[in-house]
């Protein structure tokens, strides 16, 4: 049995990670459910997905997708844009329960950091979050820890902490604090570096 701190990749060719297409909306209910009951079963807040807002990113071209042989949805994420275009962040991420503990969630970080670079190739990109994985995988593709201040200010994304039952902690902290440890990839400082990301095809 695999441990839950496994990152080994699925079998070749068991699962196909990609950026969706139109057609690939017919996963967008059981994606939002999931998402819902991931929240629901770790105690925090996520902001509420739309199906609408969804299916919208995966009309522009900005979510990834994970899909297996047998067609079952494995994983997801998107893009979203913050301060004019200053800021993106690759939101949303989750894996099918049944596909879990088996490297999807790398994969899927991973295509989703390279969309993200390719379309926005001047922005800074930022993640928030609690989970060990997401921690040791944004160290992988070159983010570092920082202030709160270093990131987006824009409203509309702060607004989506306010489901978080962390949410007053946040407030208390006049938002420059919280549980969740802010993560930022800088291009300007990547110059010269080598690169971590892979093609995107």
């Amino acid at each position: 049995m695999r441990k839950e701190t496994d990152m080994k990749e699925e079998p070749e060719g068991a699962v196909g990670v990609r950026i969706a297409v139109p057609s690939d909306v017919k996963y967008v209910y059981p994606i939002v459910e999931e998402i819902a009951r991931s929240a629901k079963a770790r105690g925090t807040g996520i902001a509420g997905r739309t199906p609408q807002s969804m299916c919208r990113k995966i009309y522009e071209g900005k979510a990834v997708i994970a899909v297996a042989e047998n067609g079952d949805w494995a994983g997801f994420s998107y893009i979203e844009v913050w301060s004019g275009g200053e800021f993106v962040s690759n939101s949303g991420l989750i894996v099918n329960p049944a596909y879990r503990n088996g490297g999807v969630a790398t994969a899927i970080k991973e295509k989703i950091f390279s969309l993200a670079r390719c379309l926005y190739p001047d922005a800074k990109i930022f993640s928030i979050t609690t989970g060990a994985a997401i921690l040791k995988m944004n160290t992988r593709l070159g983010f570092e820890p920082v202030i709160y201040e270093q990131i987006t200010r824009d409203e509309r994304f702060w607004d989506q902490c306010k489901g978080c039952v962390n949410y007053p902690i946040l407030q208390g902290q006049g938002r420059k604090r919280c549980l969740c440890t802010a993560m930022l990839y800088h291009p300007s400082e990547m110059i010269g570096q080598s690169s971590k990301m892979e093609q995107v095809v």
